[in-house]
């Protein structure tokens, strides 16, 4: 969601817990993709249990369905009209009434005498967004994906939900699956990445950890919501085969694996329709097909009909009936008195409204929502979500470049606090905290802003960035206790070079503020013009400052989208920290000195430029959104083409190295393709390394070079090494047919590889003969 800039655009326009897994493990798969090794802090050790998936699922389902017929059966017409629609936006004052301690996205009241709760939702893709609750801000999502670990997602949703549950809220409304076809997106950093396999499954994970806590889990936006530019008014054009390879297929994942309780479609029209009224999208396949038992929520205001979009298969409208606010606002409910009058005339069966009724019951029911309602004015333990979001964080840094200051041959990287005397620390406001992304996808920092000046034009859309009060120059110095650790805000680049030239070594932050809403304009770290709110110098010319004097410096990336990197050739060191939550400056630390080896990957391709992006530039005049690109999506593009990025999807460095060796496929009798190879740590550190399962399908099928089909995490001793098992299901090699609406896989010669990244040059390579399957 979106609120107060959907309000804003009304004004204008008038708008799991994981755990540790050592190195005699062997990884294990389901129906829809491997579970990577888990390298989770201990800190959630606890939960883990919680966050899978329960097996007595279809038991619990089928007393739901039971129950909840009972309860439709005893619906009035208007009580069922009264639980399909919202009553307002809380956070902004608009419909009601609400009860006092509802501050969230929305609310729909529940039928008492009934015993069916009230139902509260929030916003909270990386945590709770609800002002003065004290949640706790965790990694971006796009971090949580750069972890690659499945049970680490599954602690990601658990700890949202616990905190969502004690503050009175039923419905989380994160999960955000849509791919980066487009890096510029200002939405990026709520995502997981370009890669379907790795959203898919990173999603059902974070799924199972929040509906384990009796919380429903969102799955959004559906589908094909890849850019801001022109969110509501714009045309995906996008032809079967590309949508069900690419960004369907992480939703197929999401929902089949996962099991949410509530799928989001979005504001945008795919081919022509709406997708909150397209009905090929929400009833053929995503209820038909895929066999999603849950509701089907319109984002905020992304409704436009009554019976059009409830016979598509909609089940709820959000924000629902503002009443006389929202006409003020623009904002009409087709789903309050419209749905009931559409009911009487017959123009959308009782038989259609009793099902949207239904799968919302079911769900409560199922989740244990109904029996167990979460009570309100609960307090947010934040000494747990403080510990837990270091956890995460540590895993979402990924080292990106670690090279030779001159006349050293020792790596820039980890830093040896005994070792230096001076530490200059540069810019991003890293005296005072970490960053954060802007809109629904922010979340408030619970002990105020740490960055104080910023003034935005509209209250309702604001342009200021939170920062948060988690100081890397204070961790920095906490470090090295015995070292002169000096701060210089960028604002000088002169003094801050001059500094530099004397110091041991420089740290230059390097922010990129990005929200829902709005598109970057490009994806240079953005100077004083570009956002004139957050940034008050030219950042790059900053870095190439005191790059030219430094003896050693360091870049630590704190951005939602990839950025070009015109000074990388100067710089010894770069780390990608994302927005890195309320704990980010003491994670950013204790990677920066090697208290944690960093184990992360990129969920992203990073490109050289612009130039090299499948969608040059984002063309606001033009309605229609071509993937023109085809299958072509992430790195499957840079592959194609054999273009050169800058950094590959699946790379980061860590301060100890691996070796890969004796990759072995075949297959089983159900046509899976079993991938055994051996990774070992080489170097003198103990670390995790996420190996990765590329495959190339048989020439003449019109497929990309390669796909990822599995990974898995590995924990590793010095000099320790571990025999691996990435199971491939048959699907995962399957391709779209567009003749027969099926996924079909072919008989031929695959070639599977085991490799650090997408362009490993060192990959293991093993070709495996599959039979043709249907």
């Amino acid at each position: 969601m979106r609120i107060a800039k959907q309000i804003a655009v009304a004004v204008a326009g008038a708008l799991c817990a994981g755990s540790v897994a050592y190195a005699d493990q062997a990884a294990t798969s389901n129906t829809w993709g491997s579970s990577p090794f888990s390298i989770v802090s201990q800190f959630f050790s606890q939960a883990s249990a919680a966050a899978q998936p329960s097996a007595d699922w279809k038991e619990k389902g089928d007393i739901a369905d039971r129950r909840a017929a009972v309860l439709v059966s005893q619906l009035t017409l208007d009580e069922k009209i009264q639980l399909v629609h919202g009553t307002g936006i809380p956070t902004v004052g608009l419909g009601g009434p609400f009860p006092s301690w509802v501050q969230g996205a929305g609310y729909i009241p529940g039928v008492s005498r009934l015993g069916i709760p009230p139902l509260a939702t929030a916003d909270s893709a990386g945590g709770v967004n609800v002002q003065n609750a004290h949640t706790t801000a965790l990694p971006a999502p796009i971090g949580l994906a750069s972890s690659w670990n499945v049970a680490l997602a599954g602690a990601y949703g658990t700890r949202i939900a616990r905190e969502l549950r004690v503050l009175g809220y039923a419905e989380g409304l994160g999960g955000g699956v849509n791919l980066a076809r487009e890096p510029r997106d200002g939405r990026t950093f709520e995502y997981m990445g370009e890669d379907p396999v790795l959203t898919g499954t990173m999603s059902a994970a974070r799924t199972m950890g929040t509906q384990s806590q009796n919380v429903i889990a969102t799955v959004k936006h559906y589908a094909m919501n890849d850019q801001e530019t022109n969110r509501m008014t714009s045309n995906s054009v996008v032809d079967e085969r590309t949508m069900r390879e690419t960004e369907l297929l992480a939703f197929e994942i999401a929902v089949r694996e996962g099991h949410p309780g509530n799928v989001m479609c979005s504001y945008n029209l795919v081919n022509g329709v709406y997708a909150c009224q397209n009905p090929e999208l929400l009833t053929t396949i995503l209820k038909n097909e895929w066999g999603f038992k849950g509701k089907v929520q319109s984002d905020w205001t992304a409704n436009h009909s009554t019976v059009a979009s409830a016979m598509a298969g909609l089940d709820e409208e959000q924000p629902g009936d503002l009443g006389a606010a929202g006409a003020g606002f623009g904002i009409q409910s087709y789903f309050s008195s419209a749905l009931k009058a559409a009911v009487q005339a017959g123009s959308v069966p009782v038989s259609r409204l009793n099902d949207m009724v239904f799968r919302k019951l079911r769900t409560m029911i199922a989740l244990g929502i109904l029996d167990n309602p979460p009570t309100p004015g609960g307090s947010v333990d934040q000494t747990a979500g403080n510990r837990d979001a270091l956890a995460v964080a540590h895993e979402s840094i990924v080292l990106l470049k670690n090279g030779s200051a001159s006349g050293s041959n020792q790596p820039v990287l980890p830093l040896a606090a005994g070792g230096l005397h001076s530490i200059v620390v540069i810019g991003g406001h890293a005296d005072v905290g970490v960053l954060s992304g802007g809109g629904s996808g922010g979340v408030p920092a619970a002990d105020g802003n740490a960055v104080s000046g910023c003034q935005s034009g509209n209250p309702l859309l604001s342009t200021c960035a939170t920062w948060y009060k988690s100081s890397p120059y204070t961790a920095i110095k906490a470090k090295a206790p015995q070292a002169t650790v000096t701060f210089f805000d960028g604002t000088n680049a002169a003094a801050a070079a001059s500094a530099a030239a004397s110091a041991d070594v420089a740290i230059v932050f390097a922010t990129q503020w990005e929200s829902e809403g709005t598109d970057l304009a490009n994806l240079s770290l953005p100077d004083n013009k570009a956002d004139p709110s957050n940034q008050l110098y030219d950042q790059n010319a900053l870095i190439n400052a005191v790059a030219a004097k430094a003896k050693r410096i360091i870049v630590v990336l704190e951005n939602g989208s990839p950025v070009t990197m015109p000074w990388l050739a100067s710089v010894h060191g770069v780390v990608e920290a994302w927005y890195p939550g309320v704990q980010g400056g003491q994670a950013i630390a204790d990677i920066l000195f090697g208290d944690v080896n960093p184990s992360a990957k990129l969920p992203i391709t990073f490109p050289r430029q612009e130039a090299d992006l499948p969608q040059p530039t984002i063309d606001p005049n033009n309605l229609n959104v071509v993937y023109s690109e085809g299958l072509l999506m992430g790195y499957r593009w840079y592959d194609a083409k054999n273009i050169d990025p800058l950094f590959p999807f699946g790379y980061g460095l860590s301060y100890t190295t691996y070796s890969y060796s004796g990759l072995r496929t075949r297959t089983d009798h159900g046509g899976n393709v079993i991938a055994t190879f051996t990774v070992a740590n080489t170097g003198s550190r103990a670390g995790a390394e996420v190996a990765q399962v590329y495959a190339t399908l048989p020439p003449g099928l019109g497929e990309p070079p390669q796909r990822l089909v599995g990974w898995a995490k590995v924990a590793l001793r010095a000099g320790q090494s571990q025999q691996v098992n990435v199971v491939i299901p048959a699907r995962r090699l399957a391709t779209w047919n567009v003749t027969t609406h099926s996924w079909q896989v072919h008989g031929g010669s695959y070639e599977i590889r085991a490799a650090s990244s997408s362009r490993d040059t060192n990959a293991l390579s093993e070709r495996v003969s599959v039979g043709d399957m249907h």
